[in-house]
């Protein structure tokens, strides 16, 4: 297995099991595309469980052949863990 992304399909780039070679950092954006075929859903669902959200509509060209289907996905901004939480307080409204 390469450790170099694949660019047609927006994958590869893990570190290989067992090697010592460390998982890169996810990529906040990415924007898959390829035929609009099942194999297209399948990466698309598969970046929605490793929880990357839509960005956007998908986009889709014909290029005289087939569909060509493009989809963003972002990984959201992480929730702060340093600090205290702020509890909000509650408002009193006068009688």
């Amino acid at each position: 297995m390469s450790d170099a992304p694949d660019p047609t399909t927006g994958t590869g780039g893990t570190g290989e099991p067992g090697t010592g070679t460390p998982e890169p950092e996810p990529l906040r954006y990415r924007l898959l595309t390829g035929p609009d075929d099942r194999s297209f859903c399948e990466r698309v669902s598969a970046a929605l469980a490793e929880g990357y959200v839509l960005h956007g509509g998908p986009a889709a060209t014909f290029d005289g052949t087939r569909v060509i289907v493009a989809q963003a996905v972002v990984l959201p901004d992480p929730v702060p863990t340093t600090g205290p939480v702020p509890v909000p307080r509650a408002q009193v409204l006068p009688a």
